[in-house]
């Protein structure tokens, strides 16, 4: 077909194809004016071709700890297609889609909870998408066959290593992929070919506006601003996302402009885009590859090749019409009058004066059309950007100049997979559009191909040297390398850093990539705090983590490396496996510090809580279920064994000194800290139960922030006839602090007739006791205590378990219950945007919330406001962190009441 070479403004989609596609066009080909100007006025459609999911009848199946439930499809009985391609004529963009492990059945402290939470009662809605991983990769479109070798070491077209169809070896003979970009059509037959697929052809922009809005309406930090260096993340009010103007910036430049979902139109484009850059980038430079030609732009100095306003004017700015010295008044402009080849030039000053030229053109271009249209949000996304700081630098200020600063330009953190990601939502039937921001969690993993305390995959690098993935891991340090699985199908799947390179079958993970594109785990079973006053505006993390707060938690943090390295292989029985895994934890954690140093934005908006679960979800990537399980259970057993004699001597005073001596015990209580190295070092100076009591006395008021009259005139005076319906108490530390402090605090609420639900992690962190351990403790702390004890029976957390204990309140009325629910996460704070449904449905009768602990009352959650009433207890044992929120001092404690009108 002949190309329309006299329109060259209408150039080229971004990523390789049509306005409206009529037929495959070639990448770099002009377009009509009228074809790149059609309105798609339809929604996108979804394709019945096969495979499809049939949800009918789909149910959760698994245990509450799990975050990460598989849903049980029993009347599916096509494998899942978990596989959508963007082929450009540069790169190749995949998104795909892993499932996860099939897990045991609930027990029925589980079902009873939930029975009585009105979780079976059919309120609660069914969930229409499975639990699983949707994981993004590149490649470069002239490595063709490492993209090949790696869906077919994944066995993506046939649904992963886990369908089906795999395990049982069946070979379908009508095997569809969704693909979209010109290589959708060009590279049909080689597909066929090496993998028996055929690739069903997806619109462009169709895909191209379904990945966008999708991202913006389900990752809560997906666009960002980028001027002068500086990364900002902009929250999206859903309300007022349309319209708004998208340009894709792949081998070309196409620019979109979005009214709603399916509904757009292509306004323009230009042939001058990341093609343009690539192609004349190798001509001048004989760079190898996309990323050496921009790594070379970081090094180069464009004001030896350009013509600036200042060789002009004599070195000075020409203000009357607003252009600096330095402005670029002709790319390449200097080498006309200069007697010099092109050797004679740097390559790295070459690079950098391309980039400036087509990206300035880029957002000039950009801002014209938004001006046309009137939009002052303009989103740009493609791979020529793949968080390039100067790319987007320049663009943004080719935006802002020009608007003058009324119009700003954005970017997103997906920015190259957008038409993947389209791609993938036009299987039939994929379940994203019923995903919502809080079913989402992003993660950052190494890609360490670890299976059953088993290394998979073939050696790195030269396959003749004799040393294992993990060795090696440990050697390279922050230069992480992880192998495709090519041999061995039951390799987990790869992380958040999958850069795959030319070097035959291996997948470089670069810790100082750009481009950090972590895995989203789809997680339906996750809900926002109903309690939560106003979910718009609340922030969990109290203090935002700037480039001098994470130097100083970097300090913290690699300080407490070597001991959580030691008790981490301690738990695991000191083997020399464990050894090993430790040594590569060690490692990678260190890379992830090293690249947010580096760039404390990388990973999206991160606060403390979120460095604090990174650290925890490094360590259970690297198979370390629970690092203190040994220490928690030591100091649990030592709790119990003295909580009959706190409760005797609590039961011995009245009323109003029992409510300060329970709130002092839990601010006491809370000393028993593994998480802070100050706290840590008081273990030595006794036993558990001398250090509480030295604690105890150093617990009197007043306390830094002291509402503690205010509780006592709502529990003993205000309520003193209308107690609390529910109280939820979001539980800390194992062993003394959930024992001697929240324990008989719960205790105390049970007894003015207040339902009691203990709120505890899904998952380890540190020492922090989990839901799946409470009703273990409840059950021996049971033993000595009445209450206790019926309570826990009415909330089902005893079914079994008090068998043969003469029960001697058997003909004592009703208790109210003793209950358990996981929070739904794994990290010593807590953000209650994602919660999991259980405590979600727990919330639904609260009237009483009580946060314990530094993590959930301090790092996180100290400005926030909820519904209910609300109380607040924490020891700060942090100096910095007791300077900057109250001027204090370590050991300072704060009992902080918020209740409501």
């Amino acid at each position: 077909m002949a190309a329309n070479n006299s329109d060259p403004i209408q150039g080229e989609l971004g990523g390789g194809g049509a306005g409206v596609k009529h037929e495959a066009e070639e990448e770099g080909e002009g377009k009509s004016s009228s074809a790149a100007q059609a309105t798609a006025t339809t929604m996108l459609p979804r394709s019945s071709s096969r495979p499809q999911l049939d949800l009918s009848g789909a149910a959760i199946h698994g245990t509450l700890e799990d975050r990460n439930p598989t849903i049980l499809l029993p009347n599916q009985s096509d494998d899942i297609s978990h596989l959508a391609l963007d082929i450009g004529g540069s790169l190749i963009k995949l998104v795909y889609f892993s499932r996860h492990a099939e897990l045991s059945t609930e027990d029925k402290r589980k079902i009873s909870t939930k029975r009585r939470l009105g979780m079976f009662n059919g309120g609660r809605r069914s969930y229409p998408i499975l639990g699983g991983r949707l994981h993004f990769v590149k490649f470069e479109t002239e490595k063709l066959n490492e993209c090949l070798d790696f869906i077919s070491s994944k066995q993506l077209h046939r649904g992963g290593v886990d369908s089906p169809s795999w395990r049982s070896g069946a070979q379908p003979d009508d095997i569809v992929i969704k693909a979209t970009g010109g290589g959708a059509y060009k590279y049909a037959d080689l597909f066929k070919e090496r993998l028996g697929v055929s690739l069903e052809k997806e619109d462009e922009m169709d895909c191209l506006v379904s990945g966008a809005n999708f991202l913006l309406k389900a990752i809560r930090h997906e666009a960002f601003t980028h001027m002068d260096g500086h990364k900002e993340y902009v929250q999206i009010d859903q309300n007022d996302l349309f319209p708004f103007l998208l340009v894709n910036v792949g081998s070309g430049v196409s620019i979109i402009k979005v009214d709603g979902h399916g509904k757009f139109q292509r306004v323009s484009g230009t042939n001058v885009g990341g093609g343009t850059y690539w192609g004349l980038g190798r001509l001048m430079t004989k760079c190898k590859s996309f990323d050496e030609l921009l790594e070379l732009s970081q090094r180069g100095d464009n004001s030896t090749i350009d013509m600036l306003v200042g060789d002009i004017y004599g070195g000075l700015d020409y203000s009357k019409i607003g252009l600096s010295a330095s402005t670029i008044a002709s790319s390449f402009g200097k080498t006309i009058s200069e007697n010099k080849e092109l050797s004679d030039y740097r390559p790295e000053d070459i690079s950098l004066s391309l980039l400036r030229m087509i990206s300035y053109n880029i957002g000039q271009i950009s801002y014209l059309n938004a001006l046309r249209y009137g939009l002052k949000r303009i989103f740009f996304g493609g791979f020529f950007i793949r968080g390039h700081a100067y790319t987007m630098d320049t663009i943004s200020f080719a935006v802002n100049f020009w608007s003058k600063g009324e119009a700003q330009a954005m970017f997103l953190r997906h920015e190259g997979f957008l038409g993947a990601l389209g791609a993938f939502m036009s299987y039939e039937k994929h379940g994203l559009d019923d995903l919502r921001v809080h079913h989402l969690v992003e993660r950052f993993p190494m890609g360490a191909p670890y299976v059953g305390g088993k290394i998979h995959g073939p050696p790195l690098g030269d396959l003749n040297e004799k040393i294992s993935w993990m060795e090696k891991f440990v050697q390279k340090g922050t230069q992480i390398i992880a192998p495709v699985p090519m041999g061995v199908p039951a390799t987990t799947g790869m992380g958040g850093f999958e850069r795959p390179t030319s070097k035959g079958d291996i997948l470089r993970s670069d810790a100082s990539a750009a481009l950090n594109v972590g895995v989203l785990h789809l997680v339906p079973t996750l809900d926002v705090f109903p309690l939560l006053e106003d979910p718009k505006i609340y922030e969990p993390n109290t203090i935002d983590l700037d480039q001098d707060e994470f130097k100083y938690w970097f300090k913290i943090l690699s300080d407490h490396l070597p001991d959580l390295v030691d008790k981490a292989v301690a738990s695991e029985g000191g083997t020399d496996d464990a050894k090993r895994r430790g040594d590569a934890f060690a490692h990678a954690f260190s890379a992830h510090l090293a690249r947010l140093m580096e760039e404390p934005a990388a990973y999206g908006k991160f606060g403390l809580a979120n460095l604090l679960e990174l650290r925890e979800e490094c360590l259970r990537e690297f198979q370390f279920v629970d690092a203190y399980i040994s220490i928690k259970q030591r100091e649990n057993e030592a709790s119990l064994a003295v909580l009959p004699d706190l409760l005797m001597e609590l039961d011995s005073i009245n009323e109003e000194a029992r409510l300060l001596a329970l709130i002092e015990g839990v601010l006491a209580a809370n000393i028993f800290d593994w998480g802070s190295r100050a706290c840590v070092e008081l273990y030595h100076k006794g036993t558990i139960i001398e250090i509480y009591r030295m604690s105890r006395k150093k617990m009197q008021r007043p306390w830094r922030i002291d509402d503690f009259d205010m509780f006592k005139k709502r529990m003993l005076t205000d309520r003193k006839d209308q107690p609390y319906k529910r109280a939820l108490l979001f539980v800390d530390n194992s062993g003394a602090d959930v024992v001697l402090g929240m324990l008989p605090l719960a205790r105390e609420l049970l007894r003015h007739g207040t339902e009691v639900v203990l709120v505890a992690n899904s998952l380890p962190a540190l020492n922090d006791v989990t839901a799946n351990e409470l009703p273990e403790i409840i059950a021996e702390a049971s033993k000595h205590c009445g209450i206790l004890r019926k309570a826990a029976e009415a909330g089902g957390l005893l079914v079994d378990a008090m068998a043969g204990i003469q029960d001697d309140l058997k003909d004592a009325p009703e208790s109210v219950p003793l209950m358990v629910v996981e929070n739904g996460c794994g990290s010593p704070c807590i953000d209650f945007r994602q919660v999991s449904s259980e405590l979600a449905a727990a919330a639904k009768d609260a009237d009483l919330l009580i946060l314990e602990g530094m993590g959930r009352a301090l790092h996180t959650n100290l400005n926030a406001r909820f519904k209910c009433d609300a109380l607040k207890l924490a020891m700060v044992k942090n100096q910095r962190l007791a300077e900057k929120l109250f001027n204090g001092n370590i050991y300072d404690c704060i009992c902080k009441f918020e209740p409501v009108s």
